[in-house]
């Protein structure tokens, strides 16, 4: 491991979590479970969209208003308010993806220091973790709250990187998402990217530093990964 590389700073939503069973949660709500693709890329575009104009609102507020929409066009949907709340409190049951203890506790035996930085809530973030047994891997789970601006605003990252006391080419952002894996590397850090589907990355965005399709695969790599400017 570089010297010159002792944080990773975890994504949560996707890149840790596995948000496919709240599928299930939107056909007991009565919401079509092909819906829950478009709420969650509505949901990050409706926060980023307050965050470039200067406003700010959490994610579940975010994230409520988008299922009161989608529950307003659905007729199955007899108490839009209810099904928004029985979709929302399945957020904090949500499983982590099949590799992530294993990529994890390699990291994190290996000599990483390991964060997690959501857009969602620092909370939630915990509660998925205690139920995977690895909140204790990490030595802090931050949210967006304090900037008051979401991922992938530089303030955000600025807010992890003072908080884990390290300046950002001592930092490596671990993600599912493109646009965070841009974000972050416009704001000076390292970037990884987990490439968990087929998709490709875009060429507009600028490229992750590492690339992995899982997280042991990434561990493996980060181990004997040289940045660009550090030791030989």
């Amino acid at each position: 491991m570089s010297a010159d590389l002792p944080v990773l700073v975890f994504d949560v939503n996707e890149t840790l979590t596995d948000m496919a069973p709240l599928a299930g949660r939107f056909t007991e709500a009565g919401l079509s479970a092909h819906l829950l693709p478009a709420w969650f890329a509505g949901v990050l575009r409706d926060g980023t969209a307050l965050t470039l104009a200067g406003g700010h609102a959490s994610f579940a507020a975010v994230a409520r208003e988008g299922l009161l929409a989608l529950a307003a066009g659905e007729r199955a949907v007899p108490d839009p308010e209810r099904a928004a709340d029985h979709v929302l409190s399945g957020l904090p049951e949500l499983p982590v993806h099949p590799d992530v203890p294993e990529g994890v506790r390699a990291l994190r035996s290996a000599g990483f220091r390991l964060a997690t930085l959501t857009n969602g809530a620092a909370a939630t973030t915990r509660a998925v973790l205690d139920r995977a047994g690895l909140t204790g891997l990490f030595e802090a789970h931050l949210d967006v709250t304090a900037p008051a601006r979401w991922k992938p605003a530089p303030e955000a990252y600025a807010h992890a990187l003072r908080v884990l006391a390290v300046p950002a080419s001592a930092a490596l952002l671990v993600a599912v998402h493109p646009w965070d894996v841009d974000g972050a590397s416009r704001a000076g850090l390292r970037t990884g990217w987990l490439c968990r589907t087929p998709r490709p990355y875009p060429a507009t965005h600028r490229p992750a530093d590492v690339t992995a399709a899982s997280l042991p695969e990434l561990a493996e790599r980060l181990l004997t990964w040289r940045p660009p400017g550090g030791p030989p």
